[in-house]
């Protein structure tokens, strides 16, 4: 019987997965250090969190397919793999439904004050003590920045719960139906809720800073399921901690999961850990899609006379 081909695995993977591709593939858990050479690795696996550098593929001569668990390609060096002809193979349509989902999820959660309402109950308050009201969802007006497969989805969704959408991004789409505001700064006064759904890396670092914030204003929320490179953070925590913004719903920071322990303490905030996508459903589509690449890449080649 053959050897089972060797997958060299660079960050840490799920179990839906690993379980996956453990059956026809030996999966070697490393990642090489500064200097080192691994040849005999044409596929690695790794995901959005960890992505692969120049100095990664440098180590990885034999290298020819990336996989990558996640949509996100920010930390995988697209023009470093181009260079080499290495192809990246990412996993975007798997995540689009449930981190939509998640959006809305966290526009009720923090107008409604969902998490705030359960802390109120768990603690016995609700014997002694009334909590003030929380905000009407479908009343609000939904800006989204990043109108892709995602923010498309999260604009049919809130559309349809009767939200007003407006969105911003590098370009305008003459074919979707929403207003669209060049500036964020614009977007953010015109509206009550402020989606983050655009990709990480140089282009959008700190797109939302304080003038941002201050442009969102005092009645503004602040949701964030893209990355937390978007966020100029230190300005959040002072809009946040000043009033200067109502609140915010968070599952992408600047440092997971170490996130700044000011967040810990803050009532208007809802916290959650890097969570859009992670359903059982989601997690079997990208198995499907990584264990689909490298099965393909494996399969021999056949061509007709």
């Amino acid at each position: 019987m053959p050897a089972k081909p060797e997958l060299l695995v660079v960050a840490a993977i799920p179990p839906e997965l690993r379980a996956r591709l453990s059956p026809n593939y030996t999966l070697i858990e490393d990642r090489p250090g500064a200097g080192e050479t691994r040849p005999g690795f044409p596929v690695i696996v790794t995901t959005s969190m960890a992505g692969a550098d120049a100095p990664l593929m440098a180590a990885l001569p034999d290298l020819k397919l990336i996989t990558c668990n996640g949509t996100g390609l920010d930390k995988i060096d697209m023009a470093a793999a181009k260079a080499r002809g290495i192809v990246v193979q990412h996993t975007p349509d798997a995540v689009t439904e449930d981190t939509a989902d998640f959006a809305i999820a966290l526009i009720y959660a923090t107008s409604r004050r969902l998490a705030e309402a359960d802390r109120f109950v768990r603690a016995g308050k609700w014997k002694t003590e009334r909590m003030t009201p929380s905000r009407r969802v479908s009343a609000r007006t939904l800006g989204i920045v990043g109108l892709g497969k995602i923010g498309e989805v999260i604009a049919r969704r809130a559309s349809a719960l009767g939200i007003e959408v407006l969105y911003t991004g590098p370009r305008e789409k003459p074919d979707q139906p929403y207003a669209y505001h060049p500036d964020i700064r614009d977007l953010a006064r015109a509206v009550d809720i402020l989606v983050l759904s655009c990709p990480g890396g140089p282009a959008t670092h700190h797109t939302v800073n304080a003038e941002v914030l201050q442009a969102l204003g005092p009645e503004g929320t602040l949701i964030n399921i893209s990355r937390g490179s978007v966020v100029n953070e230190a300005d959040l925590i002072e809009a946040l901690e000043a009033g200067i913004i109502a609140g915010a719903g968070l599952d992408v920071f600047a440092s997971e999961p170490d996130i700044d322990a000011r967040f810990m303490t803050m009532e208007n905030v809802v916290l959650q850990p890097h969570y859009a996508s992670v359903t059982g459903e989601t997690r079997q589509a990208m198995a499907d899609v990584i264990e689909t690449a490298i099965d393909t890449f494996y399969t021999p080649k056949t061509t007709s006379l």
